[in-house]
């Protein structure tokens, strides 16, 4: 039996304001590690253009998810990602958006500039570097994976 799964549509939503008031009481910084993590293993599988990536070293960068209360900072230094765990100062570049209009880029749903310009997506600090991120995100060819043959382990005989 082979199964094809495809993306659904994610709607714009916004998760009740409890979830941002007990997401902003909880430690972020496993936000900020798990997002330097994936950041690193997307580079080193090679999505990542290694040019636009030599641009960031040195920049700080800030992630806030506005209805789970989540804020993420990372840096680029020494040619990888690392989580900040004490934030000083004002990041070179800051993205506030709500859960679903991040989803909704990841997904390739939607793109920086529509979300942006619907004022979904908040873009703040520099903007040169914001259009080289910008650019980058547009510019990646996410891998396909096959969903052939594929099946939950609790599924299998």
């Amino acid at each position: 039996m082979t199964t094809r799964f495809s993306i659904p549509v994610i709607p714009a939503f916004t998760l009740p304001p409890l979830v941002a008031r007990l997401g902003a009481r909880l430690p972020q910084w496993p936000h900020s590690v798990n997002l330097a993590l994936a950041l690193n293993a997307a580079r080193k599988l090679g999505v990542l253009p290694e040019d636009t990536l030599q641009e960031l070293e040195g920049r700080q960068f800030r992630v806030t998810v506005l209805d789970t209360g989540m804020v993420v900072d990372f840096a680029y230094r020494q040619g990888a990602f690392r989580p900040v765990f004490v934030s000083v100062g004002t990041p070179d570049l800051h993205f506030t958006a709500r859960l679903s209009a991040f989803l909704q880029m990841v997904s390739r749903q939607e793109d920086p500039d529509t979300l942006f310009f619907n004022r979904s997506l908040t873009i703040e600090g520099d903007t040169e570097l914001g259009l080289r991120v910008k650019n980058m995100l547009d510019a990646l060819e996410w891998p396909r994976l096959s969903w052939r043959g594929m099946r939950p382990t609790f599924l299998k005989s």
